[in-house]
């Protein structure tokens, strides 16, 4: 199996010292991305460490997608213990910082200790130099990207970096890079923050190793030729597209979760957004170009987007029905360095306290006080898991992590995806509802209500998604990145992909197993979902789990070449 080359660079950033180590058996096991870093953080972090402690450790990995010239692999994989669901999570970003990080030739880079003062991390191929930086103390993203490029002639695309929301330990802060593109999901920038680190830059001209040959190299040029060629919604609207069709079908939160539609979605769809864009944007050597510039002259905002998550969060969920207060609203979190779904939902649980739904003054001040941790922004800021009682709401979030759409009242599946997802509310994970809208063919297509049979087709998706970020490869490729292509350009079969998945889903939910959680956390929606019970005990069986949601200690130590 194709697999990331090179070996692992460890930086100890209490210590200020770096190592190298040969990590071989773990990228023939892993791949690289998001299975290198879970086999990685499985070993190394200790199962009982404070997620803001020194003792967690954080893991950006490529996988060898990242080394070719493909489109859908300008992506970059982040690990670690979560300070918002307590587990350990992974989380992907877009953008141009993936060629630059492999250009350092190192597939993964670890990250130990803490700093007492503020650090600039600089990684490049020959080693790792150490900056002091007091003065980003607190900066937000344009002020540390506009740094690196007066300082060290580097633009964002080098740079990963925290805002004052990583700063200040917000539970859902997020690493920033290419000033829009997010490590987004689990708070990994309250880590980085923790951890001292105020921005890592990646520089190099390091060897990518062999190009792909044959027919794997065949497949990556049909890939890219389909990718820039193929008319596609995404390439007009981005995945706002997805708004007015979710309202229609009754799965667009709305009002924190009060209602499933939204009688102001025209005017924050995709149609919307789409009259707006200022040209087209994209990742690392992508053709499919799906980002969208965009800008309102009259309120003076440029930004990227808003993605259609993001309007659930701060346009339907809050009940804001202005495009520009969406937009304001993504361009504050981005600058911040915050997750814009766990932020517009922690927003919208304070609106439904204060019954304040449609207040976008409040929406916008609410959002600089979570990332300041100033007044009540500082109880926001924990997450909606450890404030709604306080605020007196219902707890909209699944193991600590807040919801995102495509929700799972009106799609079963999604709703039984968001229950086994090891990260918690998160649609990526299982990503059921591109079967239950349908955003597939005909044949692959899954009725929205009922859990009959989806046990089976959960399990299936939930490894491909893990092959797909250990790869590392974008979700919008669905459809142009077939099974046999990427199992082509994988050098693989199907039956050992599906595998990969299946190793990388183990030793997260093994590893979380330790920390204490078992099925009751897979039975803990904030919704009645019929048949959870029994599509459990399925989904357990077919990935060889006990009863009880646990992995058996001798299957991850197969994963671990323990046998």
């Amino acid at each position: 199996m194709r697999r990331a080359r090179g070996s692992l660079l460890s930086i100890d950033v209490g210590e200020r010292t770096w190592r190298t180590e040969r990590v071989d058996d773990a990228l023939r096991r892993f791949v690289g991305g998001r299975g290198l870093g879970t086999r990685l953080a499985y070993e190394r972090v200790p199962f009982d460490a404070d997620p803001l402690g020194p003792a967690n450790r954080l893991y950006f990995a490529a996988g060898p997608l990242q080394t070719t010239t493909t489109s859908f692999a300008g992506r970059l994989s982040c690990t670690g213990l979560s300070p918002l669901t307590d587990g350990l999570l992974s989380s992907n970003a877009g953008g141009f910082l993936p060629g630059n990080f492999v250009a350092t030739g190192y597939p993964a880079v670890e990250l130990t200790g803490e700093s007492a003062d503020p650090l600039a991390v600089h990684i490049r191929e020959g080693g790792v130099d150490f900056e002091p930086v007091p003065q980003l103390a607190g900066a937000e993203v344009s002020t540390v990207t506009e740094w690196a490029r007066n300082t060290h002639a580097l633009d964002g695309d080098h740079v990963a970096c925290t805002g004052p929301a990583g700063d200040n330990a917000v539970r859902f802060a997020a690493i920033m890079t290419t000033d829009h593109r997010a490590f987004a999901r689990g708070g990994l920038g309250a880590v980085l923050g923790s951890k001292g680190v105020k921005a890592i830059t990646f520089d190099g001209d390091a060897d990518p190793g062999p190009a792909l040959d044959g027919a794997a190299s065949e497949v990556a040029s049909e890939i890219h030729r389909e990718a820039a060629e193929t008319e596609h919604v995404m390439k007009r609207q981005g995945t706002a597209s997805l708004t007015s069709f979710a309202n229609e079908v009754g799965a667009l939160p709305t009002r924190y979760f009060s209602e499933l539609s939204f009688e102001g979605a025209d005017a924050v769809s995709g149609e919307r957004v789409a009259e707006k864009k200022t040209g087209r944007g994209t990742c690392s050597r992508c053709a499919f170009a799906c980002k969208l510039p965009t800008a309102d002259e009259k309120r003076g905002i440029e930004t990227e987007g808003p993605e259609f998550e993001t309007i659930m969060a701060f346009g339907s969920n809050t009940g804001v029905d202005d495009l520009p207060s969406v937009m304001h609203a993504n361009d504050r979190c981005d600058e911040l360095g915050l997750d814009t779904i766990s932020c517009g939902d922690v927003v919208s649980a304070y609106l439904a306290a204060e019954n304040a739904f449609g207040d976008e003054k409040l929406v916008h001040d609410l959002i600089e006080k979570i990332a300041h941790r100033e007044g009540v922004g500082d109880l926001l800021a924990e997450g909606i898991a450890r404030c709604h009682d306080d605020l007196g709401v219902a707890d909209w979030t699944m193991k600590g992590m807040e919801f995102a759409a495509h929700d799972g009242r009106a799609l079963a599946g999604q709703g039984l995806a968001f229950a086994t997802s090891n990260r918690g509310a998160d649609h990526l994970y299982g990503s059921m509802y591109v079967y239950e809208y349908p955003l597939v063919d005909t044949e692959a297509a899954l009725p929205a209500d009922g859990l009959d049979g989806k046990a089976e087709r959960l399990v299936a998706s939930e490894n491909r998604n893990a092959v797909l970020d250990s790869a590392i490869a974008c979700r919008f490729s669905r459809g142009t990145l077939t099974d046999d292509r990427l199992a082509t350009l994988l050098d693989a079969s199907t039956g050992e992909l599906n595998a990969l998945g299946s190793r990388v889903v183990d030793l997260e939910r093994g590893f979380n197993n330790r920390r204490g959680r078992d099925r009751n956390d897979d039975n803990d929606l904030p919704f009645a979902l019929d048949g959870l019970s029994t599509a459990l005990d399925s989904y357990y069986d077919r990935r060889d789990w006990t009863s009880d949601g646990t992995v058996p200690q001798a299957r991850c130590d197969r994963h671990l070449g323990r046998e």
